[in-house]
């Protein structure tokens, strides 16, 4: 009888012990990837089997783990829009339209591969805990599982190096399926200690042919008062960018 309540007491120790250690290194693996507070250009670019390519250019701010605002800048026929995170909701803000319209993770606003939640992206362990980690002499290798059915993807392997910078991550239904595979590549010092790939690739074993890019021109730690991130701020967003 004390053997075996010794026994569980380790593999309960262990198994918290583990957990504790791969949710740390998510935890490093976000910090690595934005300051908590920030505003940033992007381009988003979609390319098409043909060659066709149409391209976005927004400005983003985010405060905290929840809150996120972003704009679009171009093309004209999408300039002026904004969209706004507050968790799991997510609301379109059409100018001339009236009142922001509400969306969802799994749309995409820019038509591409990358979905709502990937253009407006959270940190990881604030969606994600860590259920499967792995070692390598030059990388992690991380197993996350979804906290809430409201996340985009059931579940993601993620690989970083030993040094917490992320290089990919694979993207799953609930049922095991790949969704998609996204690339970070092109690491680039953003200033002030940030250090981060400014280039994130996507494709899809669904959409065969497509590829979405989003390249980061600019990101720079800046702090925002809350009411930024409500609805009735979405048509000043661009009174923000200096």
């Amino acid at each position: 009888m004390k053997m075996t309540l010794l026994l569980v007491t380790m593999i309960f120790s262990c198994t918290l012990t583990f957990a504790q250690d791969g949710n740390e290194i998510l935890k490093k693996i976000d910090e690595k990837m934005m300051p908590a507070s920030y505003e940033s250009y992007r381009k988003l670019i979609n390319e098409e089997p043909n060659g066709r390519k149409k391209e976005f250019i927004v400005y983003t701010v985010k405060k905290g783990q929840d809150k996120m605002a972003m704009l679009f800048i171009s093309p004209a026929s999408e300039k002026g829009r904004t969209t706004l995170r507050l968790g799991d909701n997510m609301w379109l803000y059409i100018p001339n339209v009236g009142k922001p319209i509400r969306i969802t993770s799994l749309q995409s606003i820019t038509g591409g591969i990358f979905n709502n939640a990937d253009i407006m992206q959270m940190d990881y362990s604030a969606e994600y805990d860590v259920t499967g980690l792995e070692k390598t002499e030059n990388e992690y290798i991380l197993v996350l599982k979804a906290k809430t059915k409201s996340v985009a993807y059931d579940s993601l392997k993620m690989r970083a190096t030993r040094e917490e910078m992320l290089t990919q991550i694979e993207c799953f239904s609930a049922s095991g399926m790949l969704i998609k595979t996204l690339e970070f590549k092109q690491i680039k010092d953003f200033g002030n200690t940030l250090e981060r790939p400014s280039v994130i690739e996507t494709h899809s074993p669904l959409y065969k042919g497509y590829r979405s890019m989003m390249i980061f021109s600019g990101v720079k730690s800046r702090e925002f008062k809350d009411e930024v991130f409500t609805m009735n701020y979405m048509p000043k967003i661009d009174g923000l960018r200096k």
